[in-house]
């Protein structure tokens, strides 16, 4: 039977892998409050607008997260009804962290799915993906791998999935080698489907510092010019997540 996502389970996973995060804001807001009645006027009156931040950036950071991950159209994958046919061949490829392949097999019936892991604990050092590793088994048949090899033969992939895993790969000349291999491994008339936050507007306002995560467009766009890719179609799910279409530069979208 089909695995559905359960209601609140976007943000609950936020909450549970960076639970360190939480802890901490609402220790500082408690700190801030208890000093109020030792403080000045000045002191105090600043000390309560640490506090309206903290609480907002949080409440916010958190609703945007709800919107994208638990009512948005991200994980009904209605945005890739125009790529439902004509796969023959889907790789799946994530960083450690899958809640999605068999969103992918059921979109996809039809399709030969392979589900590829970059996971490296030596260079991913993030406690969350390690605490998301624990919560969510692998999908079957999950082949671990590097970003500088895929076990595939040259142009023998129909479709490639890259969803919210790729900015995981921090140093460019890994990311740049990592687009490469997938262009080496997709069909002439193939497509790469990479869906990322942006480190843009939409997303400081969502989660401040927190966008620094986040690779810029201009960043994206040298990597795919760098890998020998063309952006086909540019996506917006919602306004804080985007997909690119990539092809192989001389051939048709």
């Amino acid at each position: 039977m089909d695995k559905v996502r359960k209601p609140f389970q976007g943000v609950w996973n936020i909450i549970r892998f960076n639970w360190q995060f939480y802890v901490l804001s609402i220790a500082t807001v408690v700190i801030l409050l208890l000093l109020c009645n030792n403080l000045t006027a000045p002191f105090r009156f600043i000390a309560i607008v640490l506090v309206f931040l903290i609480l907002i950036s949080t409440i916010i950071s958190l609703t945007v997260s709800f919107y994208i991950y638990d009512i948005s159209d991200l994980y009904k994958l209605t945005w890739l009804d125009k790529w439902q046919s004509n796969n023959r061949k889907i790789v799946y490829i994530n960083a450690g962290f899958d809640e999605t392949s068999h969103l992918f097999k059921r979109k996809f019936p039809n399709s030969e799915l392979s589900v590829f892991d970059f996971y490296d604990p030596t260079k991913h050092t993030e406690v969350s993906i390690k605490r998301a590793r624990k919560a969510y088994a692998p999908f079957p048949d999950t082949q671990q791998i590097n970003t500088t090899h895929l076990p595939l033969p040259d142009n023998s992939v129909d479709v490639i999935f890259v969803i919210l895993a790729a900015h995981e790969i921090r140093n460019d000349e890994e990311r740049i080698t990592f687009f490469q291999e997938l262009k080496r491994v997709l069909t002439t008339t193939g497509k790469i489907i990479i869906t990322e936050h942006l480190q843009d507007t939409a997303n400081f306002l969502a989660y401040n510092i927190g966008f620094f995560h986040f690779h810029s467009k201009t960043t994206w766009f040298k990597t795919f010019q760098s890998a020998g890719l063309r952006v086909v179609e540019e996506i917006k799910i919602t306004p804080f997540i985007t997909t690119f279409i990539l092809g192989k530069n001389g051939t048709p979208p």
